[in-house]
């Protein structure tokens, strides 16, 4: 007999064991599928590694696809601790991109100092007020997240691509052949974000951005009493009103905070990686849900945010690189969906454990209070 009992108390190794066994499980799921397909999987993840690690321009490369990532998955961290379903991030980070990118075209002659902070301010505001949106409908007409957060991604998408291909606006490019063929306004040199590093490696001031970010969340939901309320509510709406806490607005608060770290990458992603607004690159990515897998292998923790979004990132770097007809088709796809489908398994693992025996006979006054 299988049966499942309530964890009543979690240990605190399963925070390490379970991403940890996540990823292991996820990588031998992902190996007997390629050795099905008839390639061989040490050959496969060797490319994988070399091309994501191998070198300090690899290096560059990864962090650099791991940027939006840091900052999607630091999103649907910092909703899903409190039990909000922020499924929005794509959204958001679209909404966020549109903002950061028109402040940035309507400085073009303003210095780097002044338009990247404005550029910044710009797409987490764009992304908080997207963000608070489906989060007012929860909190006050106890709206599905999950549904509006979703359907808002599909209305962020369209209002970008009718800001490019539908009309004549600010971010178009109207002359050359931006009236025929259309296409953004590229950012002037001085809206361009700077990277940093030395000797080879380059890493853009969005993920800079993405660790400190991390840190602060971490500190705030660990050391504050904003960060105390959305424990208690989490844990037990019901008490958190009996104790005073004022769980609508907490909420709505939380879903705002979210909003505005996605809405952060859609900012980076047009200051450190485009450079022009591209409705369909934005869309073809998917950071928004590729941050969730992210977010749920760090188990909503934002510290393990950052390494997790790194090894994210080598797969998508190493995919782009590798494409072609030795390299398998889907393979990072897969093993995304592989490591979302771990994580959430072993989340329940956390929560229940797994008694395998036989059934006890029932006494005769078992059998007794049965029957009355």
């Amino acid at each position: 007999m299988i049966r499942l009992e309530p964890r009543l108390l979690r240990p605190k190794w399963l925070s390490v064991a379970v991403p940890v066994g996540s990823i292991v499980v996820a990588l031998v799921l992902g190996a007997i599928l390629i050795t099905v397909s008839g390639n061989s999987a040490l050959d496969t993840y060797g490319r994988i590694l070399d091309v994501a690690f191998g070198s300090v321009q690899s290096w560059s490369d990864t962090i650099v696809a791991a940027t939006p990532l840091l900052l999607t998955g630091l999103a649907a961290a910092a909703a899903f601790k409190m039990g909000l379903f922020n499924i929005g991030g794509q959204g958001q980070f679209v909404m966020g991109a549109i903002a950061a990118s028109g402040v940035g075209l309507a400085l073009p002659d303003v210095t780097g100092f002044v338009s990247i902070p404005l550029m910044i301010a710009a797409g987490m505001l764009a992304g908080g007020l997207w963000a608070a949106i489906p989060g007012f409908f929860k909190t006050r007409f106890g709206t599905n997240e999950v549904i509006t957060t979703l359907m808002l991604n599909y209305v962020a998408a369209n209002v970008a691509g009718y800001l490019i291909f539908g009309s004549m606006s600010f971010w178009r490019l109207t002359t050359g052949s931006g009236q025929v063929f259309p296409q953004g306004r590229p950012l002037s040199d001085e809206a361009v974000w700077p990277a940093f590093g030395g000797g080879g490696l380059e890493i853009p001031l969005g993920f800079i951005l993405g660790c400190m970010a991390a840190a602060c969340l971490w500190a705030l939901y660990r050391y504050t009493r904003f960060g105390f309320e959305i424990g208690v509510v989490s844990d037990s709406p019901e008490a958190a009103r009996y104790a005073g806490i004022n769980v609508p607005r907490t909420g709505l608060a939380v879903m705002t905070l979210s909003g505005a770290l996605a809405g952060l990458g859609g900012a980076s992603d047009i200051g450190d990686i485009r450079h022009v607004l591209d409705p369909k690159g934005l869309g073809q990515t998917g950071y928004g849900y590729t941050g969730i897998v992210v977010a749920a292998l760090a188990r909503w923790n934002p510290l393990a945010v950052i390494p997790l979004s790194i090894l994210l990132g080598a797969l998508a770097n190493a995919g782009r690189a590798l494409q072609g007809a030795t390299f398998p088709a889907g393979l990072v796809g897969t093993l995304q969906g592989l490591l979302l489908f771990c994580a959430v398994s072993g989340e329940f693992l956390t929560r229940y454990r797994v008694r395998v025996g036989h059934k006890r006979p029932l006494s005769a006054a078992e059998l007794e209070a049965q029957a009355a």
